[in-house]
């Protein structure tokens, strides 16, 4: 970890707001989007407002079993009692939107598995933190030694709270940060610093208006107040984020999502604005965008993490992908292939897996039979 450093060449008063400082502030942003972030805001630290809101969603249980989001305290609101020095954050955005992958056409297809859009291709984790630190040797080049940390969503950080008060977009009705020119396909990061930089206006007020597309198209109900997630019934933390068994009450409509959701992201209007990113790596690998259920289902754990490695996939390991794949084959329209594909996995030594498989066949079964008596 970086250490803090004092700037020997200029004031480092954080109400410092000299020509220097905006002439920097203004590099650091023309440097951001040579690097290939679509956009760059600078804020300062001050997140007391996203604080309540925080607390009354995790007094309300919202979090669900995302302990982390809970544990660090006031770190995760105050970035000064993460990183002591911290005076201002650069906020980045990036965006992710594959130009050849399929969208809500697989969503219209159960027999195929869909894999949440940002998880077709290689995690983007360590591009974007490469770029952040190329970022900072470059601001380090032009003022000497500074204090900074480099973020990805890697640490407890309120990325879309601090990239809303630097300007990137708003709070959307799905609680998640819009633009106007992305909609909110695109990852964020932040570089914490002890500069005392010129900070951007942020975006206020309601840019939703009427619209509640988001809200009327999630499939569990997730989404039970305007900027508010259960996430104990969001798809994204069902197949994510939970490590046992999915609810009942919610298998049915996940459908055929196995990783993660993105409904509430392509209704919305704003994503009609979406630019395709011209990241090769977040191209889609192995026909992750359009791949089959039964084949993904026949994936053996070697080839899992073989064909996983570098991809946000590899994250909830094998049992949990093939639960997440089981309950899309009892989704599914029933066939000989499906079936079979679930009766090979019923001796799988994992409760879990069994757990759901026998499930998914009683769905197929019963789809079987409707089948039958309709002939």
């Amino acid at each position: 970890m970086r250490g803090f450093y004092s700037i020997m060449s200029v004031s480092t008063s954080p109400d410092d707001d000299s020509l220097p400082y905006q002439a920097l502030a203004r590099r650091i942003k023309a440097w951001g989007r040579e690097l290939g972030f679509q956009e760059v805001g600078i804020t300062d630290t001050d997140l007391a407002g996203d604080e309540q809101r925080l607390q009354r969603w995790l007094q309300a249980g919202h979090h669900g079993e995302m302990g982390f989001m809970a544990k660090h305290g006031t770190k995760r609101t105050r970035p000064a009692e993460l990183i002591p020095g911290t005076l201002r954050v650069i906020s980045v955005r990036l965006d992710y939107l594959p130009a050849e992958v399929e969208t809500t056409k697989v969503l219209g297809q159960p027999e195929r598995a869909y894999v949440s859009r940002y998880a077709t291709g290689r995690d983007y984790h360590k591009l974007m933190r490469k770029r952040l630190a190329t970022l900072a040797s470059q601001i380090e080049a032009e003022v000497g030694p500074f204090g900074y940390r480099a973020f990805v969503d890697s640490a407890p950080v309120m990325e879309r709270a601090l990239a809303r008060k630097a300007g990137l977009g708003w709070f959307g009705k799905n609680a998640m940060l819009l633009n106007p020119r992305a909609g909110s396909l695109f990852f964020l990061g932040e570089l914490y610093t002890d500069l005392p930089l010129p900070i951007d206006a942020p975006f206020e007020g309601e840019h939703c208006g009427n619209c509640s597309a988001c809200r009327t198209a999630c499939p569990t109900g997730a989404i039970v107040e305007d900027r508010v997630v259960d996430s104990r019934a969001c798809i994204s933390y069902l197949t994510i984020e939970l490590f046992g068994s999915i609810p009942e009450r919610f298998r049915e409509a996940m459908g055929n999502r196995v990783f993660g959701c993105d409904d509430c992201q392509l209704v919305c209007p704003f994503t009609r604005f979406t630019r395709v990113s011209q990241e090769r790596d977040f191209s889609p690998r192995h026909d992750l965008d359009r791949a089959s259920l039964v084949s993904l289902f026949a994936w053996g754990e070697e080839e899992f993490l073989d064909k996983t490695a570098g991809s946000p996939l590899r994250r909830i390991g094998y049992e949990r992908w093939l639960r997440n794949l089981a309950v899309g084959l009892g989704n599914a329209p029933w066939s000989e292939a499906v079936e079979a594909a679930l009766m090979a996995r019923l001796p799988y030594p994992s409760d879990l897996v069994r757990e759901h498989v026998r499930w998914a066949l009683a769905r197929q079964r019963d789809k079987r039979e409707a089948l039958i008596a309709r002939d």
